[in-house]
């Protein structure tokens, strides 16, 4: 396949997932819109048609919260329950919680807030054409930063915490020592979906921890989805340096994009929140890991484990030089990007031979062209253009493999797609990292 054939696929991909002023993640498996999904098909979208790449971002941000929040998923089609499972009935968050909307059913979760540099990029790409678009999502965007620093981080220690893994990496070994305290009470039946769609089960996460997963839910509707409640109670509280290292990043972007829009009232706070958790994830950086660390507030204590949230400083603003190059040097080590019998030079979601790396299950170890996509763009922010580049071509060559099929993620070793095929925001990654030379015809 070639880079040209490459673009033409992407772009179908997101045509034929496209429902009108929002894009399913995947043909079967993901059939409502989910967050951060979406901001990252807005980043290759704008490549194709900047308007409905806007669009994206603005029908995602219908379904905002009265309190700020941006919740995980929105269940803003017909699908039939029976397709996904947990359902809105499962959530019931315009039942439990008054912020939520009372006519669009949403969970009660957040994901990673990509979307102000989604938006940024947009402008960079767009300009003039999205700008009124911008103008009207910028608002939404400070409303959500606000919910965050306010709800998310309430003693201002400049780390956002976590209630579930769905709001980060999902089965990652990050959460296997706080998701293994949690005891499950009585859960009523239910049948999972994701399963179904997917014969090889090894490559999704087990039932017990689907349990734990369901449990917590229902742990957060007794909290009424309140965020003071729920801190107080819930047996699962993360520190998530992934997380907030991309508030920090997106941060600065929603700061460039106030002055774009010429709101220059805005950008003090703004700078002063990217500054604040800038520096505290640089600090979680630990030099005997060689990765900066999770925190596990309930245990008290650092998580020690080897996955790629480990780099999350390479995405932060003010990126003190020598920590610069230690990450750089790390991520393009052995442990990662090097290790021995990779197909592709590409990123694993956690290092080869460590505790709980399984190169088949979900965020355990196999490649997500997605988070290669993050890096890549934290590797350009952080002036390393070489590597930077070396990761783009590794992963352009991993997907024009005929048999990649813009797959949700990929084996390490051999490049077998894994999860979904056909999945938006990797098609969306595609586009834009073959936007970085000239567009194809």
């Amino acid at each position: 396949m070639s880079n040209a054939e490459l673009w033409t696929a992407a772009v179908e991909v997101l045509r034929a997932n496209d429902l009108g002023g929002w894009t399913k993640p995947a043909p079967r498996l993901y059939p409502y819109q989910w967050s951060w999904d979406s901001a990252f098909i807005a980043i290759g979208l704008v490549h194709v048609d900047p308007d409905r790449a806007a669009r994206e971002l603005d029908t995602l941000f219908a379904a905002q919260w009265a309190d700020g929040r941006v919740p995980h998923i929105v269940f803003n089609n017909d699908t039939p329950a029976e397709d996904y499972f947990p359902d809105p009935g499962w959530w019931a968050s315009e039942k439990f919680s008054p912020p939520a909307p009372a006519n669009t059913p949403t969970s009660g979760l957040v994901q990673p807030p990509v979307h102000a540099i989604a938006a940024w990029h947009l402008a960079q790409v767009a300009g003039d054409a999205v700008r009124d678009r911008l103008r009207g999502l910028y608002p939404r965007l400070v409303a959500w930063h606000q919910y965050l620093v306010t709800n998310r981080d309430p003693d201002g220690h400049g780390l956002l915490v976590v209630y579930h893994p769905w709001e980060s990496m999902d089965n990652s070994p990050r959460f296997d020592a706080a998701l293994a305290r949690v005891e499950v009470g009585q859960l009523p039946p239910y049948k999972r979906r994701d399963t179904g769609h997917i014969q090889d089960k090894s490559q999704r996460p087990t039932d017990a921890e689907y349990d734990r997963f369901l449990w917590l839910v229902n742990l957060l509707k007794a909290a009424r989805y309140n965020d003071a409640a729920v801190q107080k109670t819930l047996p699962l509280l993360v520190q998530d340096v992934f997380f907030s290292g991309i508030f920090a990043a997106a941060n600065h972007a929603l700061s460039q994009l106030a002055g774009w829009l010429g709101i220059e009232s805005d950008r003090p706070e703004l700078d002063a929140w990217a500054t604040l958790f800038s520096k505290k994830v640089q600090q979680q950086w630990d030099a005997t890991e060689r990765l900066a660390l999770d925190f596990d507030v309930r245990a008290g204590t650092p998580i020690r484990v080897q996955t790629y949230a480990g780099f999350a400083p390479l995405l932060v603003p003010d990126l003190a030089p020598d920590l610069r190059d230690a990450l750089v040097k790390e991520l393009f080590g052995l442990r990662f990007v090097g290790a021995e019998g990779f197909k592709f030079a590409a990123i694993p979601s956690a290092a080869p031979g460590s505790p709980g790396f399984q190169q088949r299950s979900y965020w355990r170890g196999p490649i997500w062209p997605v988070m290669n996509w993050l890096f890549w763009w934290g590797l350009k922010q952080q002036g390393e253009e070489t590597r930077a580049e070396e990761l783009r071509q590794a992963n352009l060559n991993l997907l024009l493999e005929p048999t990649s099929r813009f797959a949700e993620y990929l084996e390490p070793y051999t490049a077998e797609p894994l999860g979904s095929v056909d999945q938006s925001w990797t098609a969306a990654v595609a586009l834009d990292w073959l936007a970085q030379d000239k567009a194809p015809t």
